[in-house]
Order: C-alpha cells, then structure tokens, then sequence
C-alpha cells in the first residue's frame, strides 16, 4: 500500500459557487466512497494572505482527495470520471487554468508540537517545487531533518507532508511546474501574523528569536506557493484525518 494525493485546482463559473458545493458535498462524496483506498477530499479556497503576493494565484479552489491504494495505476484513473461531472456540469471554468496533480506521497502528516489533533485543519498551503539536479538526496535531507521541523513550528503552521510527482496522472493531462509536492497545514486564526513571522524567521528578525537556517541550495528557486483556507464542512474518515494582502515578507526560506 502507497499514500497518494491528487490536487484538483480549479476556478467555478461565477455565479455557480453554492452549486459547485453541494454537488462536492453531496452526489461527489458519495461516489468517493465507494473509490477503492479512498481516504478523504477536501476543499480549499485561495487566500487573500499569500507569503509569495508577487505570484500568479490563478486558482480559486482546490480540492484535495487522499488514497491509500496498493495498486494505482489502476484505481488513481477512477477518479477522472467522478471530477468530470463537474466539468460536463458547467461547475468547472473552461479558461484552460484548471490542472489535476497527482503525488505519491513520502509519509503521512508529520507534525509538530502547535498540532492540535482534536481540531480540523484551517487551511493548507501547497508548494509545486523542485530540487536542483543531481542532489535528490540532499534535498531530502534537508526538508526532512531541517526545514519541516523550522517551518511546523512557525505559530499556525502545525504539520507537513511531501510528495514526488507520480507517473500515473489523471486526464486531461497538462505539464507540472513540481516535481515535489510540500503540503504544509495552518490551525490559525490570524494567517497574516503566521506568514509575516515565517517571513521574519527566515530572515532571521523574529521577535520569537527563532531564525531559521540558510535555505539549502539543493532546493531549485523554480518553485510556486499557494495558501488557501479550508472551505468544506469538518470531516474525519476511516483511517484518515479531517483537513483540519500585500505582505512584508521574505520568500527565499520557502
């Protein structure tokens, strides 16, 4: 058995916001269900707080369906058809901006002393990023002894998981900036105070006194950040867990 996430970014008509929802919440879940390995699905909205506000945010939403599945290459391609409806529906904007990733994950959630287990997630923020050829292994050596711990303990940021881009995609097919998946998690009520204190311990100008350590040169610049705030009701599944401005910030520890 291997963990996979499929991220689903996508825009909905305006106007088809509640009916995009309650098919989500409803007819969709319930085709989840019977999905062999399924786990969960989420839904995420994008923020107004970005830690990279310089950047192209071209989704308004995502949904994010986990699996727990011993064969993927046949049961990662079931989930094509029950995303189609949607589209078939008019729920999902034609503008070509809509993608379908899917990652098989490293580990599950690893998280840190700020994780509240009793409580959802508020929302996530998810890095499409790369390593520099040639130095796979020092890359995730650095995220895993170093920068996961640096970054799950920034106040709001309460867990990590990572993944690497899978072989088995699901249509319609379109090229990936990351090859390395970053899901971190947020149980914040103030992201503009999590983000600006992130920025601030990279910069190594926390009044925490925490500064965070040179950012490895293993991990390539080519590389898109992306917060948003859960927007589903709060969900928890067999063998799963429930998803629980312009800003002065530094993004080179990202």
């Amino acid at each position: 058995m291997a963990l996979f996430t499929t991220l689903h970014l996508h825009n909905v008509p305006a106007g088809r916001e509640a009916d995009y929802a309650n098919w989500f919440d409803g007819d969709h879940l319930v085709a989840l269900g019977r999905l062999r390995g399924f786990r969960g699905a989420e839904r995420f909205e994008v923020t107004p707080e970005q830690i990279m506000p310089d950047i192209d945010q071209p989704w308004r939403f995502l949904s994010i369906y986990d699996f727990d599945l011993a064969t993927p290459d046949i049961d990662i391609p079931a989930l094509g058809p029950l995303i189609a409806e949607a589209r078939d529906a008019g729920l999902i904007t034609q503008n070509e901006t809509e993608r379908l990733y899917t990652y098989r994950l490293y580990s599950d959630w690893k998280g840190s002393p700020n994780w509240q287990q009793d409580q959802p997630f508020s929302g996530v923020s998810v890095i499409l990023g790369n390593y520099v050829a040639g130095r796979y292994a020092e890359y995730q050596k650095w995220y895993d002894e170093v920068h996961s711990v640096e970054v799950t303990n920034v106040p709001g940021h309460v867990a990590m998981k990572r993944g690497e881009l899978s072989p088995i995609q699901i249509a319609p097919r379109h090229y990936c900036p990351g090859d390395q998946l970053v899901l971190c998690a947020q149980q914040s009520d103030d992201l503009t105070f999590t983000i600006r204190d992130f920025s601030a311990r990279a910069r190594g100008v926390s009044p925490s006194g925490i500064a965070m350590e040179p950012r490895s040169t293993a991990g390539s610049f080519a590389r898109t950040v992306h917060y948003f705030s859960k927007v589903s009701g709060d969900r928890s599944w067999p063998g799963g867990v429930a998803y629980g401005g312009d800003l002065s910030v530094y993004p080179d520890k990202v």
